[in-house]
């Protein structure tokens, strides 16, 4: 009976735990660029790990600037990180994300038909996650993405990145394994290990055939934070095993993680071919 019992209490705080949402949720940092002119597709910016909204930032303004000049209007999304969001990557909810995308898509100088998705590392990851689930998506750039769902970015690594209507996006699960890769900061390893589970990279693994519309994928040799070029390659796969209907490219950018980023050009080329209204 007294082990019942502490099995029950055992199970009740588990459920508490899991339903123990941090401060903020579903609160969605959003800001939005627009030029003058009418039509303008619509390109949604995410930043990756560092949190923050790094498409609204100064650092950003530069290409920010060139996508209004080339007729594009920007929405930048932070989704953690931010003083109006969660403070940590928890279970962000794909709904919110896509809920202001669609209220941006409304001001009446934008191509609501016209949108497209770019975002880096963890920010792929949310990309492809949207757009795999939202098929009025039609172009997604992602660069050093994962071909899987990983944990939020959390002191206990328990939980998804993402959910989807109210339930977690199944997720590749972080073991005890990866403690001394983490502790040193060799998120390479830590990254590596976790994709060794080929159970749960099946069940985590993010339906980019399902996509409707041109997709990029950029990854880095050398990268230093996770197997981009690992994962971006299995990402292809899956798109030739699906015999996937929309152009797509993978561009191998040499250096670390941060070298696609060297690679705007081929971006604005793909994009003005692809997506862009002729």
């Amino acid at each position: 009976m007294k082990k019942l019992t502490v099995g029950i209490i055992s199970l009740f705080l588990n459920v508490c735990l899991a339903n123990n949402l941090p401060e903020k949720h579903g609160f969605i940092d959003a800001q939005l660029f627009v030029g003058k002119n009418n039509n303008q597709p619509l390109i949604i910016g995410f930043g990756g790990g560092e949190g923050g909204n790094a498409w609204a930032s100064d650092y950003w303004k530069k290409t920010r600037d060139e996508f209004l000049d080339k007729g594009y209007a920007l929405l930048a999304i932070g989704y953690f990180g931010m003083p109006n969001t969660t403070p940590m990557l928890d279970r962000i909810p794909l709904d919110a994300i896509y809920h202001e995308i669609t209220k941006a898509a409304k001001n009446p100088l934008i191509n609501p038909k016209k949108l497209a998705l770019i975002g880096g590392s963890k920010g792929a990851e949310l990309a492809l996650n949207l757009a795999s689930r939202y098929p009025d998506i039609s172009s997604v750039i992602a660069l050093v993405p994962s071909h899987v769902s990983f944990p939020g970015i959390t002191y206990t690594m328990a939980h998804s990145s993402w959910t989807f209507e109210g339930i977690e996006v199944p997720f590749v699960p972080a073991s005890e394994r990866i403690i001394p890769a983490v502790l040193t900061r060799d998120l390479h390893t830590a990254f590596s290990m976790m994709l060794e589970d080929k159970e749960w990279v099946e069940k985590a693994r993010i339906p980019v055939e399902k996509i409707n519309g041109s997709l990029m994928i950029i990854s880095a040799r050398e990268d230093e934070m996770w197997p981009s070029l690992m994962m971006s390659e299995q990402l292809v796969e899956q798109l030739e095993q699906a015999q996937f209907a929309h152009h797509y490219k993978h561009i191998i950018a040499e250096g670390g993680h941060a070298s696609a980023l060297n690679h705007f050009p081929e971006i604005f080329a793909f994009l003005d071919e692809y997506f862009k209204p002729k």
